[in-house]
């Protein structure tokens, strides 16, 4: 379980660094704020609270996408072998989009939602990022995609749950760190989007080897190792 945890969290902070996203925080950010770039660093409070309703809002659609694969999973629990095995490869096949050796053209787009006028309630940009977890859905597919294959392994709708939890915390903590120093941001993210391609190429990596580790069932022997290793993880879950 510790070793899922870590892959969902990574999963989440490289779901951040897509190209459907990152370039586009500043504009995210300054939508659920109400205000233009040059006044946000006037408000941070506003911003922080903004920024973190609006990961919430994502967050309960990336989850509830955890509990519907867990379900799923619970169903097919006397197949578990075959579902394990198909698991595996469409992890493998999803690392394959994001190394670029496949081109799945769905997985290159997304849905943006957007509204006339901005709305000052507070439960506003819930709502909106519950949209946009919905929009993003297809260009992060190939990441969530497989964090969703993992959940469907778990044996417990709970762990399922915590496991999208840590994927939403890896998008979530970087969104709302941007929305904290957003000018700084802005500076940084041109600075990262160079390097977008070999990010996008180390997290397919990531997703290969955890894909052939789910189809030759020694994912849990790795944890085991992890543990060994790493005696603080054993305190986590």
């Amino acid at each position: 379980m510790i070793l899922n945890l870590l892959i969902a969290f990574a999963g989440g902070l490289i779901s951040f660094l897509s190209p459907c996203i990152l370039p586009l925080i500043p504009g995210y950010i300054a939508y659920i704020s109400g205000q233009p770039l040059d006044k946000m660093a006037e408000d941070k409070k506003n911003i922080i609270l903004r920024t973190t309703f609006f990961t919430l809002g994502f967050s309960i659609i990336f989850i509830s996408f955890g509990i519907t694969a867990s379900f799923i999973g619970k169903l097919l629990i006397n197949y578990s072998s075959y579902l394990r095995i198909f698991s595996g490869i469409i992890i493998i096949l999803f690392s394959f989009q994001l190394v670029g050796l496949l081109n799945f053209k769905f997985l290159n787009s997304e849905l943006r939602f957007f509204t006339k006028k901005n709305n000052n309630n507070i439960f506003f940009p819930i709502i909106i990022g519950m949209a946009f977890g919905f929009g993003w859905t297809p260009c992060i597919g190939p990441i969530l995609g497989s964090i969703l294959a993992i959940a469907s392994l778990e044996n417990r709708l709970t762990d399922a749950i915590i496991l999208l939890s840590f994927y939403s915390l890896g998008l979530a903590i970087p969104f709302i760190i941007s929305g904290y120093a957003i000018h700084r941001f802005i500076y940084l993210s041109k600075k990262i989007r160079i390097y977008m391609p070999q990010i996008l190429k180390a997290g397919g990596i990531i997703l290969f080897i955890t894909g052939i580790l789910i189809l030759t069932n020694n994912l849990q022997i790795l944890g085991f190792y992890l543990i060994e290793f790493f005696p603080f993880f054993s305190n986590i879950g």
